[in-house]
């Protein structure tokens, strides 16, 4: 594999995306996250508030946990009615995601990237998960608050990732087969974690 991207898909207080930064430093590429939003506003023109408020009203949609806008990679023009709805600003986030898979080596958190690269050769896609507990801990040891908040914000957050998730692959979040390579985060220290992964690329790559 010429450029080598990886994909990250975690649960809320698994450590995801501390681990993500990690790997992304190790191998010496450029990790994106919440950057891609930045990204997909400067190629579309669009305002980059609306892409961060897009999530939001997703969050309140009446029909988005049920319904579903499978990602098939369409860019509306912009003298389209619905150039700044939801699923066009996703569709620009996946058409930046897409690019990058081209031209770097990369980590890339949460977006679905998985799906949307998932004709990609070049693209391993890990899932991060722990126990309830070991998340608890994690959150609380990061945020503070108590284990009864903490315990919602976790259920709250890792539903809204599935419903996304669903909304816009048609796909079941937590489901293994979705990913080449699922870690529990809390078998090991994240060096290690790393470790294993980069181990997992290079072999990969043979």
């Amino acid at each position: 594999m010429e450029n080598t991207v990886i994909t990250i898909a975690r649960s809320y207080g698994s450590g995801g995306r501390t681990l993500g930064l990690q790997l992304a430093k190790e191998l010496g590429v450029n990790c994106y996250d919440r950057e891609l939003l930045r990204m997909a506003s400067d190629d579309s023109g669009i305002n980059e508030a609306l892409f961060g408020q897009s999530d939001e009203r997703l969050k309140k949609m009446p029909l988005f946990h049920i319904a579903k806008q499978v990602y098939k990679g369409e860019i509306l023009p912009p003298d389209s009615d619905d150039y700044a709805s939801e699923e066009n600003l996703f569709n620009y986030q996946a058409k930046v995601i897409r690019e990058l898979a081209k031209t770097e080596s990369c980590v890339i958190i949460g977006r679905c990237a998985d799906y949307v690269l998932k004709d990609y050769d070049n693209v391993i896609r890990l899932f991060f998960y722990a126990p309830e507990k070991d998340c608890i801990a994690r959150v609380s040891r990061q945020n503070g608050g108590t284990e009864k908040d903490i315990i919602k914000k976790i259920e709250k957050t890792d539903k809204y990732r599935s419903a996304y998730y669903k909304y816009y692959t048609g796909r079941e979040w937590n489901d293994a087969r979705n990913y080449d390579l699922c870690l529990d985060t809390s078998s090991m220290s994240y060096e290690k974690l790393v470790e294993v992964v980069k181990a997992y690329i290079e072999i990969c790559k043979k």
